[in-house]
């Protein structure tokens, strides 16, 4: 199965990042971070939904840090 590049603002995004796998929250962050980039490069400024989800992805992998 091969993972999309970016995840845009219109789709899914998991509401508890708690009962996502490790691997699937690189996965996750890696799609996010290439949409904020494609963001403010085409649009001059990110998404406040991507901004968010970024801010969510990165709270978590702090709180796993500290596991």
């Amino acid at each position: 199965m091969t993972e999309k590049l970016r995840l845009t603002p219109e789709e899914s995004f998991p509401e508890d990042l708690t009962e996502v796998g490790d691997l699937q929250l690189q996965v996750l962050d890696s799609q996010v971070q290439r949409q904020l980039d494609h963001e403010v490069i085409a649009e001059g400024e990110p998404n406040r939904e991507t901004e968010f989800r970024h801010y969510e992805l990165d709270e978590e992998f702090a709180n796993r840090d500290k596991r």
